[in-house]
């Protein structure tokens, strides 16, 4: 589910990003039609950004920043996890 999660929220927010440089660069502000699509597309890029960075933010904490098992919400300290060798 991972892999498929970020790819879909990467080809969106290309797609939003389209649309936002050709309303700015582009011939997009004269057509209405258009004007709506990249109003929606401005918004959704903001919350595929938002939604993207939680999404990275709980895999990191789920499998441990170090790369160790473990992590937040364990119920170990830190110092309980490290292996000296």
């Amino acid at each position: 589910m991972g892999f498929g999660f970020i790819m879909t929220i990467r080809i969106l927010f290309g797609v939003c990003m389209v649309f936002i440089i050709g309303y700015i660069f582009g011939g997009f502000a004269k057509n209405p039609a258009l004007v709506s699509l990249t109003k929606v597309a401005a918004i959704l890029a903001i919350v595929l950004f938002v939604s993207a960075n939680v999404f990275f933010m709980r895999l990191v904490f789920r499998h441990g920043a170090d790369g160790e098992q473990g992590g937040p919400g364990t119920g170990k300290p830190k110092w309980q996890q490290c292996r000296y060798k």
